[in-house]
């Protein structure tokens, strides 16, 4: 059965970095693409940063372009997000995700990590 266990969030003041982690389990990690998403309260969750399952593709919101970077270690099954220059809006619930590769939909989803920014 499929799983991903979100790591590293907390709470960092603005400017500050954070580096989350997502182990996956339960699946060929290689050859899945992966993702990052978010959930502000009360909103709805939004895409942040993908990645291929080969790596060669990458895409970020335009809100965190500069700042933040996604990447993987597929010997580690390993997915993570450098978030640098933090601001009070990336306040959020962060979730992984993966879909199979060249597929559309995100399929497992993790429970999410926590990350506050303190203005």
């Amino acid at each position: 059965q499929a799983q991903l266990v979100e790591s590293g969030g907390g709470v960092v003041q603005t400017g500050g970095s954070l580096r989350l982690s997502c182990l996956a389990s339960g699946f060929t990690f290689s050859l899945y693409d992966m993702a990052w998403f978010r959930q502000a309260p009360g909103m709805e969750r939004t895409f942040v940063a993908s990645i291929s399952w080969s790596s060669i593709r990458t895409d970020f919101a335009d809100s965190v372009k500069g700042r933040f970077t996604i990447s993987r270690d597929n010997a580690k099954n390993t997915l993570y997000l450098q978030m640098n220059s933090l601001r009070p809006e990336d306040t959020a619930v962060y979730y992984c995700a993966t879909k199979y590769r060249r597929t559309t939909d995100y399929t497992t989803w993790g429970q999410g990590t926590q990350v506050t920014v303190s203005s």
